[in-house]
């Protein structure tokens, strides 16, 4: 018989490249919808946000990313950080917007030089999570050098991919 002591919890990252639009705004999506849902509150351990640059550490969010963030009553609350090697150990899942944040994240984890029989977080683009059908790229575009609308754009999509999954993953 399990019960909800017996479930291992799941590490989520979120990566871009700045970590001050796309990613936090996944983190922040991704928390809001967890914590507001009796049936996955309890299964996350840690759900964090990262770059894969350094461009902008110690910064908040850009102001568009937060502004759309709550116009949907989802609260923001984040300081860009890099990603780093360890990292693969901490996270289940290291969720990247781009293919080029992809390629950024599988060149670290090769130059990290893990032993096969380390486990290590599986590494995806959040596009992973579509759905046929769905009118949304897999790509979530950086919206930094746009308008108002690819921050909602971006809104929209990372809502959809969460829920996504949430039901994949933890099949409920």
């Amino acid at each position: 018989m399990s019960t909800s002591q017996n479930i291992k919890k799941i590490s989520v990252a979120f990566v871009c490249l700045g970590n001050i639009c796309r990613s936090p705004m996944a983190e922040a999506v991704f928390k809001h919808i967890v914590q507001n849902s009796p049936k996955y509150k309890n299964r996350f351990s840690k759900i964090e946000s990262y770059g894969t640059s350094a461009y902008n550490l110690g910064q908040t969010p850009d102001s568009r990313s937060v502004a759309t963030c709550h116009a949907h009553d989802v609260p923001v609350n984040h300081i860009a950080q890099q990603f780093k090697g360890n990292h693969f150990k901490e996270f289940d899942y290291i969720i990247c917007m781009d293919d080029s944040n992809y390629r950024n994240l599988m060149d670290l984890k090769k130059r990290c030089h893990y032993d096969n029989n380390e486990k290590l977080g599986k590494v995806y683009k959040f596009g992973h999570w579509n759905s046929k059908g769905s009118g949304f790229p897999d790509i979530i575009a950086d919206p930094y050098y746009g308008g108002n609308d690819g921050f909602e754009f971006n809104y929209r999509q990372i809502t959809l991919f969460t829920k996504n999954f949430l039901k994949q993953e933890l099949g409920e």
